[in-house]
């Protein structure tokens, strides 16, 4: 049913003619504009208030209580607070509604300030605040993310012997999920049992998610499949928090029964289905199941959201699957999402970190707004490619946006330098970062500087940065200065880092193969043997280095001892070709192929 304004005022003045009183003509107004008033979003919806507004005042109704808290709520649905502070500050008469509606409104603006105000003004005038006022006001703090205000709030509720409703119950145990508070979800499931409200779905669902947030993931599956009636909020409730703890199997065997009940219940897996699960499989390390959830997703004609894209692209990013990034490009540009900060950010890294430079950059420089991320982004994916200069131009460029670099801003730039070979642009930054922009340097940047001096052959100053850190030097600054040792064959400072190594528990797969390559390069074979063992006996195994390539949507892997994949005989023997070819032109290969079959 549409109405406009003119139709509006043509039936307020039919009930004018007809003699009808004015709280009819009140309510006829007030129904009409709160049913306008809710289709939010609406291209006018600012020019309709003001219009509604001053129709009400042509038509006397300024004073009348009803139609003044229909205004007011009908401000406060269009974001503009502001003004509907102004009307409600100006009435001379107000009900609990009309301080409701105040109360509510700034919790839809997260102003949780402006609402624990109002809830002073209104207790100091003597109206008794009601369920719903402190349901407004907790859902404002947990909104903000005032999680123990929001808690100490309702202990004040309790104190004053207000009976929760089944909506403050699941704004609490929203807030509880975010803590670490598992004795209060308890106490808050004992209350419930307590009022009577454990048939209710809605808190049902909280709970699901407040257990599963809390990791007590048996407690969460108890009560799931204890419920009676379930929703698909239910069933989300559930697969997040398997899939939150790691337990993507787990989080798969509950999607796959939510799948399986589509044809017999009213649940069937939705965007927020997929992308839990989807992100689970990302997280885990598993990429190409991920991509795998994604298609079947496509396939299931659920389109994704920006979580969703989100996800996947993070695995396009990981497994340099650019064929698979591109698809998801396009399905950005079709949904028009590329104007969201968090796809656009993952839409870059996935074309850097898969060498697509330029296209990348294109991408960043489309962005209406950039963050802290976007920026980040674009040094990290030069630095992986040893553009050392253009990471600093994008450094430069960020300050003088007024965008402040944080930590990670420094690992990457720092990082950039020292593959490049920059050491007088790293020194410089390093003192920028703890000078200018004060942040106390971490363990990865101590381990970059560390890196970037060693590249360079500095490995004296590199070992006196070590001894002066005011952290313990982990495995990674460590193994940064045994790297230098391999590039410069100093065996001085081999045998020093070593005991270092060694003496202060930090032995690693890395750290062992790197020291016994040294010994072999200085034909101490021995003691490169001696290590090896070592290694072995305290169960230490090195991931053998891969590369892998895509094609016609498939992942061949190439890889040390690993079996032959179908059909890649072939690759191997033109491989093997190259390699006899390079030895007759005298270009010893730096890796001697070996297959198995």
């Amino acid at each position: 049913m549409n109405f406009s304004i003119s139709s509006i005022i043509s039936l307020a003045n039919v009930t004018r003619l007809n003699n009808q009183d004015a709280s009819t003509r009140a309510s006829l107004l007030l129904a009409l504009l709160i049913l306008r008033s809710w289709r939010r979003g609406w291209l006018g919806s600012s020019i309709w208030c003001r219009s509604v507004h001053c129709h009400a005042l042509q038509m006397g109704l300024h004073n009348n209580l009803h139609v003044v808290n229909g205004l007011i709520s009908m401000y406060v649905k269009h974001g503009q607070t502001g003004i509907a502070l102004q009307l409600f500050d100006r009435m001379g008469a107000r009900s609990c509604i009309s301080w409701n509606t105040m109360i509510s409104g700034f919790s839809l603006k997260f102003n949780c300030d402006g609402a624990f105000e109002m809830f002073r003004r209104m207790e100091s005038e003597g109206v008794e605040p009601n369920v719903v006022t402190w349901t407004s006001l907790l859902s404002s703090h947990a909104r903000s993310g005032r999680h123990v205000e929001t808690v100490e709030l309702f202990s004040s509720m309790r104190m004053r012997g207000i009976v929760p409703s089944a909506e403050v119950l699941a704004v609490v145990l929203s807030v509880c999920s975010n803590m670490v508070a598992p004795h209060m979800v308890k106490a808050i499931h004992g209350l419930v049992m307590k009022v009577g409200f454990e048939a209710y779905l809605i808190v049902n669902n909280s709970f699901v998610r407040a257990y599963g947030k809390q990791r007590q993931l048996n407690d969460a599956s108890h009560l799931f499949f204890e419920m009676e009636s379930k929703n698909v909020v239910s069933w989300n409730a559930l697969i997040t928090s398997y899939a939150e703890s790691g337990l993507c199997d787990e989080a798969f065997e509950i999607f796959s029964q939510l799948k399986k009940s589509d044809g017999c219940s009213l649940a069937r897996p939705n965007v927020i289905s997929w992308s839990a699960i989807i992100d689970a499989f990302a997280s885990a390390g598993r990429g190409r199941e991920s991509l795998e959830l994604y298609r079947e997703m496509q396939l299931a004609k659920i389109a994704g959201n920006a979580i969703t894209v989100s996800s996947v692209l993070s695995v396009c990013a990981e497994l340099s699957a650019l064929n698979p990034g591109r698809e998801v490009h396009g399905h950005v540009v079709r949904a028009l999402m590329n104007h969201n900060l968090l796809v656009a950010n993952s839409l870059v890294t996935m074309y850097m970190r898969c060498g697509c430079l330029d296209v990348g950059s294109l991408v960043f420089k489309k962005l209406i707004v950039k963050d802290l991320i976007s920026w980040n982004s674009m040094i990290a994916g030069c630095g992986m490619h040893g553009l050392g200069k253009h990471a600093l131009r994008y450094f430069d460029g960020m300050v003088k946006a007024g965008m402040e670099p944080d930590k990670v801003t420094f690992v990457a730039v720092l990082s950039a330098c020292s593959h490049a070979g920059l050491v007088v642009e790293g020194r410089k930054l390093y003192d920028r970062m703890t000078e200018e922009f004060g942040i106390e340097p971490q363990m990865e940047h101590y381990a970059c500087l560390v890196d970037m001096l060693s590249r360079s052959g500095s490995l004296q100053e590199a070992t006196e940065i070590v001894k002066a850190m005011p952290l313990k030097p982990n495995a990674c600054v460590w193994g940064a200065l045994l790297n230098a040792c391999r590039m410069y064959t100093v065996t001085d400072f081999v045998e020093a880092t070593a005991s270092h190594v060694f003496s202060e528990n930090l032995e690693t797969t890395g750290s062992y193969m790197l020291l016994s390559n040294i010994y072999a390069a200085n034909g101490q074979w021995d003691d490169s043997a001696r290590l090896r063992i070592s290694a072995k006996e305290k169960g230490l195994k090195k991931v053998p280095g891969q590369s892998w390539i895509e094609l016609s949507n498939m992942f061949y892997m190439f890889s040390s001892g690993r079996a032959l994949q179908l059909g890649m005989e072939n690759v191997y023997g033109v491989l093997e070709e190259l390699t006899l070819q390079m030895e007759t032109e005298d270009i010893m290969p730096a890796i001697l192929l070996k297959t198995s079959s």
